[in-house]
């Protein structure tokens, strides 16, 4: 016994251990492991928490999304490469992931609102575009011949019939839902408690920038992570309702904001510490006897 292998099994006489790790089960998106899992597919949803943070908010005039691009190469144009993309007239995309795999899926939803503009002679609803793209994305889950792909979509649209904009997720699994703020990556838990403290049915797309702009530049760790450039796009009423890239100078704006908050807090939080220091040491000398009745009292002491 020894030299073998102890091996919990449970019911179905398959090892725990590897069902746990998905030894066995990752092979195939249209395996489920014994616990119902399917490991391809979080194995897609990994590759988005790993990627730069893509946050979406729902303001009061319209919905803004911005990016965290990372730049892989101080020689790649800033410029290049973009993570926001326009799919129609009134609505556009944010990719959280792998870029090769959101450009197809960027393709897939532009030829989706042309074929829906050729037949019905109207623009595509933001949530159907979000609902095929969704059908489009789980197809990808239940093939073998298939893998999952590694990319969630943010988008925003503008629905003429229902004169409503809206925000909707397109997770790797297929998972359509529809948000008044989200966030994507490996800032988005941090980014969703910052989104929550927000005031959504008053706050304006011009406001929004800033408070954007200030959760990417919070969950940036400059000692660990790559340069990045901030893209942001909307669809507000400002633009006619039309999908369209932030303007630079509202975007070099924000970016200047958000990180001269940032200095007044790391102030802030000095001063708080120092003030906190010098407190203590103010009570450690309060309590400690004059200079020499110490000493005065050790030999009080002997003497008695």
């Amino acid at each position: 016994l020894s030299g073998l292998s102890v091996r919990e099994e449970n019911s179905t006489g398959v090892s725990s251990s590897m069902a746990s790790t998905g030894a066995g089960y990752d092979l195939s998106p249209t395996t489920f492991s014994p616990d119902g899992r399917i490991f391809q597919v979080e194995y897609a949803t990994k590759a988005v928490e790993n990627s730069g943070t893509v946050i979406g908010i729902k303001c009061a005039d319209g919905v803004v999304l911005a990016v965290e691009k990372v730049i892989a190469s101080k020689m790649l144009k800033t410029s290049s490469n973009r993570r926001v993309a326009t799919v129609d007239a009134h609505a556009g995309l944010a990719l959280a992931g792998l870029g090769s795999d959101g450009r197809q899926l960027v393709e897939r939803a532009r030829d989706e609102c042309a074929e829906f503009r050729d037949v019905y002679g109207s623009a595509m609803p933001p949530g159907i575009v979000a609902r095929r793209l969704a059908d489009y994305v789980h197809y990808f889950t239940i093939h073998g011949a298939l893998r999952p792909f590694g990319t969630a979509v943010a988008i925003a649209g503008y629905d003429d019939v229902s004169a409503a904009h809206e925000l909707y997720v397109v997770e790797p699994d297929g998972q359509c839902l529809r948000y008044f703020g989200c966030a994507l990556g490996k800032g988005r838990q941090s980014a969703k408690s910052e989104i929550e403290k927000l005031d959504l049915a008053t706050l304006t797309c011009r406001d929004a920038l800033n408070e954007m702009a200030k959760m990417i530049h919070t969950v940036y760790d400059e000692s660990k992570d790559k340069p990045f450039a901030l893209e942001m796009a909307w669809v507000t009423a400002a633009t006619g309702w039309r999908f369209q890239l932030v303007p630079q100078n509202l975007v070099d704006a924000a970016e200047e904001w958000a990180k001269k908050q940032l200095d007044d807090d790391d102030d802030d939080d000095d001063d708080d510490d120092d003030a906190g220091g010098a407190a203590a040491s103010g009570e450690t000398s309060a309590g400690a006897p004059p200079a020499g009745e110490g000493a005065a009292a050790d030999q009080e002491m002997k003497d008695a």
